[in-house]
Parts: C-alpha cells; structure tokens; sequence
C-alpha cells in the first residue's frame, strides 16, 4: 500500500469514497491546525471537512453532519510496518 492519503475519503461504507484498507491503518485529521476526531469525510482539494453532530441521527440512521470549509490536512496515525506516525 501506497504512504499517500487519498484526496477524499470517507468513514461511511455505502459512500463511493469509502476505504477499508485506508481506514484500516488509522487516519487523522488537521483541519484548520486542529485536531478532529469526528470527521465523517474531507476533501484536501476542495478544502472540505463533513463532521458529525452529537449523537443525533437522521430519519434513515445516519448521523447528521455538517460540512466546514478549511486547511485539511490528513495523516496516518499508524506507518504500514505498525509503528506510530508521529
């Protein structure tokens, strides 16, 4: 696997953006220099982070999220040989 972070991905498995073998590593997010742990999906070109409200949920089930404009910057918590990134 690549060391390189896709441009969009998302947390939610029926998103077309959805990675297993990404989100298996462990992602983080910077958005606007701090640290998101509620990040349901962000786009580093468009400059975009959808992140989730509490813990309500919409009519479907899905959590309600709301989208901010920002710096995104994505990083992997873990190296591909298990050790920490940072």
């Amino acid at each position: 696997m690549s060391d390189t972070l896709p441009d969009r991905l998302s947390v939610n498995p029926r998103s077309p953006y959805y990675d297993e073998a990404v989100l298996s590593r462990g992602v983080g997010i910077r958005f606007k220099g701090e640290e998101k742990t509620n990040v349901d999906e962000y786009c580093v070109s468009e400059g975009w982070v959808r992140l989730t409200v509490g813990k309500q949920v919409d009519r479907k089930g899905n959590p309600l999220t709301v989208k901010l404009a920002g710096e995104v910057v994505p990083y992997f918590l873990t190296e591909a040989d298990g050790e920490t990134a940072e």
